[in-house]
């Protein structure tokens, strides 16, 4: 049963899935605490350790990287300590000897550098599960660092995303993300391996093949046609329409017409029964031959209402569309305020929702439990939970 509409944000009493598990987070930038930040929603016992005295860097950051620090790190308990000082040191060996997962995403060897590499750790806590987020797993790069954006043009990602001539960065830090979640994945997998064995293990994400992953359709696609194919803005589409259209405000919709049924709708929707006799129009591939009509046909139907009038027919017929949206329209979505799975996050005197992981898990809801941690803010906590 889906969390009702009723239930609080925060202070649930139903038991998340990880709720018994404690995660030291040595994570910075995204990929460390993307990973953190779904163990953290999913109820796991996060402490970020953060290095003294400035702590993580994405604190401070200005430009496209402000909204880093709010979005990953809810959910989290930050420690504030110096990994160089014997204290340090010793209040992270007492902290590995209480925790069940170990992530970090330092550059390569730098904790090995520190005293607190996956052998040594695994050595003080025969249980842990050490995750090694790194750019590229065990191989000829292993010892490169590396970057989100690297990674999309090592990758063909940046290829395939901008026009011919012109490879762009995605709009997002799509490997970073999507790299952490990898990283909960083999978590998972470890610990119920750790159910069975009672004995801990290395577990690796790395960002360069998480981004091969995502370009693997693309790669079977150029084996199979024998030829490289374009970049998406320059593609020939496998389906007719799959694209935006002005509709009477001035307004931008994206329709797909995928099949067969989801064309007779859309003909019959807006009066075009004549159209659904047209042989040229009779299956995918012969619209995608006849696209030279039935482009304009679309556009001129689109045009004739406004783009609300678009999407109530769109939705009553079940046609794939989409409004052209920015990121800050997602605030006030419908679909995402529904049942508190936009968390009201507060940080530096400002307060606005952010979409908690996208998972729905039986009668557990998904709450924040806490807001991103200021630097050290629970130190005197967890030094006390250590006896110390």
């Amino acid at each position: 049963m889906a969390p009702t509409a009723e239930q609080p944000q925060a202070g649930a009493t139903t038991r998340l899935p990880l709720a018994d598990i404690r995660v030291l987070e040595f994570g910075h930038t995204i990929m460390g605490p993307s990973c953190g930040v779904v163990l953290g929603d999913l109820g796991a016992d996060v402490i970020k350790v953060e290095a003294a005295p400035n702590g993580d860097p994405t604190r401070v950051l200005k430009g496209f990287g402000e909204g880093f620090f709010p979005c990953f790190n809810r959910n989290k308990r930050s420690l504030l300590v110096d990994l160089r000082s014997d204290r340090g040191r010793e209040i992270v060996e007492r902290l590995v000897g209480t925790a069940d997962v170990f992530v970090e995403n330092f550059g390569p060897g730098t904790l090995e550098r520190l005293g607190f590499g996956a052998e040594r750790v695994m050595t003080l806590n025969p249980r842990i599960i050490y995750c090694s987020l790194k750019g590229f797993l065990s191989g000829p790069y292993e010892k490169r660092p590396a970057l989100d954006e690297v990674i999309q043009y090592m990758t063909g990602l940046a290829y395939m995303t901008g026009p011919l001539g012109r490879p762009l960065r995605m709009g997002t830090s799509i490997i970073d993300i999507l790299g952490g979640v990898f990283g909960v994945l083999g978590i998972l997998c470890a610990l119920r391996e750790r159910e069975r064995t009672g004995k801990g293990e290395l577990v690796k994400s790395a960002l360069f093949e998480t981004g091969a992953f995502l370009v693997a359709q693309h790669m079977a696609a150029d084996a199979i046609s024998g030829t490289p194919g374009p970049p998406m803005p320059e593609r020939s589409g496998s389906w007719a329409i799959y694209e935006t259209f002005e509709t009477s405000d001035n307004k931008r919709i994206f329709i797909g017409i995928t099949s067969n049924n989801i064309w007779e709708r859309f003909a019959k929707a807006y009066g075009r029964e004549d159209a659904l006799s047209d042989p040229d129009f009779a299956s995918n591939e012969s619209r995608r031959g006849a696209r030279w009509k039935l482009v304009p046909l679309v556009a001129k139907i689109a045009k004739g209402h406004t783009f609300a009038e678009m999407a109530e027919i769109l939705e009553r017929e079940s046609v794939p569309f989409a409004p052209v949206a920015v990121p800050s329209d997602l605030f006030s979505d419908p679909q995402l305020n529904a049942l508190h799975r936009m968390l009201e996050t507060h940080i530096d005197g400002k307060s606005f929702k952010l979409p908690r992981v996208p998972l729905e898990l039986g009668n557990d809801d998904i709450v924040l439990r806490r807001q991103p941690p200021t630097l050290g803010e629970h130190n005197e906590e967890i030094l006390k939970e250590l006896g110390m």
